[in-house]
């Protein structure tokens, strides 16, 4: 199997991108992270799913947990109102590495040992030519675990 027959569509957003609006995105499809691109649709970052999570959480939270607790349930069911007004890159780490990329021609274990080697819930397939760069699509862990396991059965 090569990343090309791999790949499949994939919901993208752009790093101006209102970050409640990808919030709602990764609810909805229930996706583990969303590939951001720049301005000219090239991969730019992945925004994973757990780093939207920690964005909600106050910082004070974050530092100690125990003091989850005493937060009321009233409040903690508008943790998300800290998305308002913030974009996707808001919401990105200020160390956030390039996003993991794969060419068409790279075998599943090529894509298996990159996203092994990054820790990336998503690989982006990308074409790059003289013209610059064409987003096939995307190869998520969960995708790739399922079209290995198919050579098993």
């Amino acid at each position: 199997m090569r990343a090309r027959d791999l790949a499949v569509q994939y919901e993208t957003v752009g790093l101006h991108s209102e970050a409640l609006d990808a919030a709602r995105l990764m609810a909805e499809h229930r996706l583990p992270g969303l590939l951001v691109v720049d301005e000219k649709g090239a991969p730019a970052a992945v925004l994973p799913a757990s780093q939207m999570i920690k964005v909600l959480v106050p910082g004070y939270v974050v530092e100690d947990p125990t003091l989850a607790a005493v937060v009321d349930e009233p409040h903690a069911d508008r943790l998300c109102q800290a998305l308002s007004g913030r974009t996707v890159r808001d919401c990105l780490p200020s160390t956030a590495p390039t996003p993991p990329v794969a060419a068409p021609d790279d075998t599943a274990l090529e894509v298996a040992a990159l996203m092994a080697q990054v820790r990336s819930p998503l690989v982006a397939v990308v074409d790059k030519n003289e013209g610059g760069v064409r987003l096939l699509g995307v190869i998520t862990a969960s995708h790739l675990l399922e079209r290995l396991l198919l050579a098993v059965s």
